[in-house]
């Protein structure tokens, strides 16, 4: 998890050790959706952080009433396309869950980074909500903080996971090839008739392979009739 189940961040342990000036200096711009921008306003301030360029998503927030930061209403994959096409530094991806998705399934997230806080949480807002595609991750770099507790992962990001067809399988995708989480699920193969409706081969007078229909079921009155003579025959005696 991110944060709690209200999106209280109480849960963060604070560490000494993190240089927080070093790692703003690695990045020039910072993504945020609009429920981590206004999270971010609670703690006080405008929602800006000093030599960074804030860019916000999102379709209600209006622009005049937050000019520290840029709002961006239109699809934040396009908008993300065009600031890694400037030569730079990189873009740091702030928050949240729903954004994340949205950028690992346009292929436009290269690093992920976590930090595991020595705090166990039963339930909390998701670091990547479902549905959301399978992604492979590579580990790249580790640290671990002794007085803290924390330990800092850094991976990146390899391609999503499908499934493979066994040879001479039927085509293992539907008619869009892939469900709603965009990964290639392999669909069941369905048999043309239901196993009872399949008529039986047999060798007879009408000739070799001629089709017979299966043997009818016994008549439901006859089974009413069979269980009333038990019954008879039970409260006679017959059957102690």
């Amino acid at each position: 998890y991110i944060a709690g189940p209200n999106g209280e961040v109480d849960c963060n342990v604070g560490d000494p050790d993190i240089d927080f000036a070093a790692l703003f200096a690695q990045f020039y711009t910072a993504v945020m959706g609009r429920k981590t921008f206004l999270a971010t306003l609670q703690q006080g301030g405008n929602g800006a952080i000093p030599g960074l360029d804030i860019v916000v998503f999102s379709r209600t927030l209006r622009p005049a009433d937050y000019p520290a930061v840029s709002i961006v209403g239109g699809d934040p994959a396009e908008a993300i396309r065009s600031l890694k096409a400037i030569p730079g530094k990189d873009i740091w991806l702030f928050g949240g869950g729903d954004l994340f998705r949205t950028l690992l399934e346009a292929g436009l997230v290269d690093t992920v980074e976590a930090a595991v806080v020595p705090v166990l949480l039963g339930a909390g807002i998701p670091l990547l909500p479902s549905p959301a595609p399978r992604t492979g991750l590579s580990l790249s770099k580790h640290r671990l903080d002794p007085k803290s507790g924390i330990v800092l992962l850094e991976y990146t990001v390899g391609q999503r996971a499908c499934v493979v067809p066994m040879a001479g399988s039927r085509p293992p995708f539907t008619a869009s090839g892939r469900d709603h989480t965009g990964i290639a699920r392999r669909a069941r193969s369905q048999r043309p008739f239901p196993p009872r409706a399949r008529p039986r081969r047999w060798p007879g007078r009408a000739g070799a392979g001629a089709a017979r229909p299966l043997p009818r079921r016994r008549r439901p009155g006859r089974c009413r009739e069979s269980q009333q003579r038990l019954q008879r025959r039970l409260a006679r005696g017959r059957l102690l």
